[in-house]
């Protein structure tokens, strides 16, 4: 793998954070900037890249947090989800529990859908359309990297809640099967909680997952 992917662990839900560059590169992006702000701009700075964008798989607050102090920091356009747009530009009024934030909302400079290739940092994204945990969570792959940074859908032996607003378990596990149809069981899973894993160990022991290929034989 020519990538150099840093991963951050952010804020009390515990959100992985991803700073994704090639290897040696002076630019980079970041997925997901859930919180701890200065912590991240801190390790932009510490990698000497320019941030060329900010990736959101959705727009759970625990994803999207930073996304205000991070843009405005260094002036990185945001791609937000297109049907998620509404959250990320009035973020407490869809915190589901008290506790959290304050967090300042944004306007996203651009928005996918799914089906969209971005060449940000001297990389290929392939957005893919991956919804059940949200209802405009997109999966970014990395085109020629045996690479996902998959957000909320695909965990270490688990997956992604439904029971939030949007969500919806049929849904979720459509989406898993697309990707466990598209991708090589080497392919690396970074997912929003939890840690780094890969398709082929949850194609052989995640629980969910193996149910799943059970409800398709």
């Amino acid at each position: 793998m020519t990538l150099d992917v840093e991963m951050f662990t952010v804020g009390a839900v515990q959100e992985n954070c991803f700073l994704v560059r090639r290897k040696g590169g002076d630019h980079a992006v970041i997925v997901d900037p859930g919180e701890e702000a200065p912590r991240l701009l801190e390790a932009i700075d510490a990698a000497d890249v320019t941030l060329d964008a900010i990736l959101l798989t959705h727009t759970h607050f625990d994803h999207v947090g930073a996304v205000a102090p991070v843009a405005r920091a260094t002036g990185a356009p945001v791609y937000c989800p297109q049907l998620e747009v509404p959250v990320l530009q009035d973020i407490m009024a869809f915190v589901p529990w008290p506790g959290f934030g304050p967090y300042e909302s944004w306007d996203p400079e651009h928005t996918v859908a799914g089906g969209e290739t971005l060449e940000l940092a001297g990389l290929e994204f392939d957005v893919i359309f991956t919804p059940g945990h949200s209802p405009g969570h997109v999966t970014y792959a990395v085109r020629g990297e045996p690479v996902l940074f998959s957000g909320d859908v695909l965990f270490q032996n688990s997956v992604g809640r439904t029971d939030l607003s949007g969500g919806d378990g049929p849904t979720l596990m459509r989406s898993i099967a697309g990707l466990l149809e598209r991708f090589e069981d080497e392919t690396v899973i970074f997912p929003g909680h939890m840690g780094v894993t890969t398709l082929g160990r949850e194609r052989a022991s995640n629980p969910f997952v193996l149910q799943l290929a059970d409800l398709l034989r």
